[in-house]
């Protein structure tokens, strides 16, 4: 008798989730099947957009991830599963998370930006935080700066992302700026001439924009006069402090007596 009534509780329950088994069972091979379709077509889309290398992986595994996660709730609907304790037990979760990790998120968030909208890029020069340098990588969390003195800066991509950054090589060229101070009896004409044929001397500045030598500002015990020269970004303080030696040089060598000599 029990095994009668056994027998017929299978036979409601194949009867019953027989259908949605199967439905189960042709959707999960479907979408599999989708998926890897959906995976091959990503990758494609994501090299010839040329995304940064760092990105790619992320966003290919973020899509992909969502999708299985997707189909998983899709099978649990066709099947009947309730969601509403796992609904409750996913959001319980992600709030705890979210909380223990804002600090990561937005480093995360800002990681994801800075790649995409690019406002700097491997091997541009900047300055940020305090700091100046040359990127040497961007990661997700933080991004990797090498300053000049050859230091190691590691800094979170949340304080690039909200604050204030200047890159000095996207343009291509930046303008070098040297002020010197003469006496009043010192005539400006010998020392523009002075001046300019050592710029156009110097093969590391650029001829365009054209460089300028004027008079800045006038004090009570001397005038100044202002030397801007373009030049490329990346070497931009060793071809500063070899024109400022040119210049000394140059003037000493004409006979003018420059502030403090003797």
């Amino acid at each position: 008798m029990n095994l009668d009534k056994l027998y017929d509780k299978a036979m409601d329950w194949i009867i019953t989730m027989g259908p949605r088994i199967l439905a189960a069972l042709l959707v999960l091979l479907v979408g599999l099947w989708m998926i890897r379709l959906l995976k091959r077509w990503t990758r494609t889309r994501i090299q010839k957009r040329a995304i940064s290398s760092t990105l790619a992986p992320f966003l290919q595994s973020l899509v992909i991830s969502l999708l299985y996660v997707l189909l998983v709730l899709l099978l649990m609907q066709i099947l009947g599963i309730q969601m509403t304790l796992f609904a409750a037990i996913i959001g319980g979760v992600t709030v705890a998370a979210g909380l223990a990790l804002s600090g990561t998120m937005q480093n995360f968030a800002s990681g994801i930006l800075i790649l995409l909208l690019k406002p700097f890029r491997i091997g541009d020069n900047i300055v940020t935080q305090g700091q100046e340098g040359t990127v040497t990588a961007i990661q997700i969390f933080y991004t990797v700066i090498t300053t000049f003195d050859n230091k190691i800066v590691i800094v979170p991509n949340s304080k690039l992302s909200n604050e204030i950054i200047i890159n000095t090589s996207r343009e291509g060229k930046r303008r070098m700026d040297i002020e010197l101070k003469l006496n009043y009896g010192i005539d400006i004409g010998k020392v523009r001439f002075i001046i300019e044929g050592i710029v156009q001397d110097d093969k590391d500045i650029l001829n365009q924009p054209e460089p300028r030598v004027g008079v800045s500002s006038l004090d009570s015990d001397g005038y100044k006069v202002m030397v801007n020269a373009w030049v490329k970004p990346h070497g931009f303080h060793d071809e500063r402090m070899g024109l400022q030696e040119k210049i000394i040089d140059g003037i000493k060598r004409a006979g003018i007596k420059l502030p403090g000599m003797a």
